[in-house]
Order: structure tokens, then sequence, then C-alpha cells
């Protein structure tokens, strides 16, 4: 092979690589601004196959708890319970990672270090990561995450299952102190709930 088209296939995969990289430094800062100070607090609008929800989140490590006006859904890292205001009820489950990433807009803090493959643009005033997943079997394919320049904080996510996108808007991030005690249902708030066990 001439040594002119081995030069390029280097200089390309180098490139490649240098993307990569610059891409999870950006995910490392982001994730390191939300996990930051002992919690984070922002607002969130959920929009997926017509459907569309808003409400609060909080968020600590791999723990979250989400506020809309029909439900509530803590989820201690382990076990998430799910209140439906409309019927009285508390589902208990155990989530894969789809489910988790569906009301927890920064599931992609773990998911971008299972092997995904990056790639970064740049627009106005903020980076765009795109993850590819690796897996074929993984339950999200693709994630696209919008980061802000100058703060590293995510303003907007995009992730596709099967044929399906989920658009996640953030805003008002900010980082607080919070116990871990908000993310494990306070059964004694809600004595007449029809508890479910789908665990």
């Amino acid at each position: 092979m001439n040594i002119k088209y081995i030069l390029v296939i280097c200089l390309l995969t180098t490139s490649h690589l240098a993307i990569a990289q610059n891409a999870r430094q950006i995910l490392d800062k982001a994730a390191q601004v939300i996990t930051s100070h002992g919690g984070t607090v922002a607002n969130f609008s959920i929009k997926s196959n017509h459907i569309s929800s808003q409400g609060t989140i909080l968020l600590k490590g791999n723990k979250f708890c989400a506020k809309t006006s029909m439900a509530t859904v803590w989820y201690n890292g382990k076990t998430q319970w799910t209140y439906m205001k409309s019927t009285n009820e508390v589902n208990i489950s155990v989530p894969d990672e789809a489910k988790q990433a569906q009301m927890n807009p920064y599931k992609f803090i773990t998911i971008y270090k299972t092997g995904d493959s990056m790639s970064l643009k740049k627009a106005k005033g903020s980076y765009i990561v795109h993850l590819t997943a690796q897996n074929k079997q993984r339950s999200i394919q693709e994630l696209y995450i919008t980061i802000n320049k100058s703060n590293y904080k995510p303003s907007l996510i995009k992730m596709k299952q099967g044929d399906q996108w989920t658009v996640i808007t953030i805003s008002n991030i900010n980082n607080r102190k919070l116990s871990d005690a908000l993310f494990v249902f306070p059964s004694k708030d809600y004595p007449k709930a029809e508890i479910i066990d789908l665990r």
C-alpha cells in the first residue's frame, strides 16, 4: 500500500480517536456538574409518541425523584416507586436502563461509560454529543446530548428506543445538598395508597 494512503488512514484514525476523547471529556465535565455538591435540582419536560409531561427532578448519583402533575417517581438506585395520582396507586419495580432513562434525563451519566461510540459537533454556544450503542441488544440505541459550552450544563437530550424518539428539555439546573431519604417512597405520606409490587 502506498505510504501516502497509510498516513491518511493513520490521520483519520487519530482524528476519530481525538473526537471521541473530546466527547468523553465534555460528558465527564457535564456529569461532574450534575453530581457535585451532593445533588441537583432541575425542571424538565418530556415529549414522546404524542405524549408530553413536565415537572421537577431531584438527582443524587444514580438516585432520582421526578414529580409531574400526574405522577411522582422515587428511585434509590435499585428500587423504583411510581405513585399515580389518578388511581392512588404505587407501583414498585426494578426498572431496566430504558425505563430509568424515561424518567431520569440524566441517565446518560452512566450510559456513556458503557462502551458506546461517540461523535461530537459544535453548535452556537453548545456541544452536541452523539452516542451510538455498539451492542444492538441495548434498549437505548442512540442518544444526542446538547451541553452548554460555558457551564457544561445539559439542556436537551434525545434518545432512540426502537423506532421511537424521546426528547427531554432541561432548565433551571441548580446544585443542592440532598438527603438520601428523598429518593425513597415516603409511605407515611400516602397511607391510603394501594401498593402494587411488580418486582
